[in-house]
């Protein structure tokens, strides 16, 4: 979870919201993601979807039915879609996300019975020290200093 802070702090820095995301398999990382979206424009380029898209590359595959992805915030229903399409067995993050989150909060996408792949979930690792983080940017950007 150290590395995906590390990621979303990369992502403040570059004005964005700060979310990271890194996947593991077989204890190291093998894709790293931060918030993209105002840099790229691009409305999908989440922590999550980037870091997954990485993973692949790495071990090119579609398929990360090994890995472990960690994330600064309760990913979103995109993010979760893709989590359960790319086969990730297990799903560790930080801050509950109560207005869009879709891994406990809003729904439960990763652990749906009715799709055929489901996530194990570990919410709130770090929680405290995510949380702050995305605390303070909001801070800043209602004061105009981002």
């Amino acid at each position: 979870m150290e590395a995906a802070i590390a990621e979303a702090r990369a992502a403040a820095s570059d004005g964005e919201v700060p979310i990271g995301a890194v996947v593991t398999w077989g204890g190291r990382i093998i894709g790293r993601g931060r918030n993209r979206v105002e840099t790229t424009q691009d409305p999908t380029a989440h922590a999550e979807i980037l870091a997954i898209g990485a993973a692949s590359q790495t071990v090119k595959s579609w398929r990360l039915d090994d890995a472990t992805l960690y994330v600064t915030l309760e990913p979103c229903h995109m993010c979760a879609g893709a989590i359960v399409l790319a086969r990730i067995p297990r799903l560790v993050y930080g801050a509950r996300d109560p207005k869009a989150g879709a891994c406990g909060s809003l729904a439960n996408v990763c652990q749906d019975l009715r799709l055929n792949h489901r996530a194990e979930v570990q919410p709130g690792v770090l929680a405290e020290e995510c949380g702050a983080l995305l605390e303070s940017f909001f801070r800043s950007k209602r004061r105009g200093a981002v």
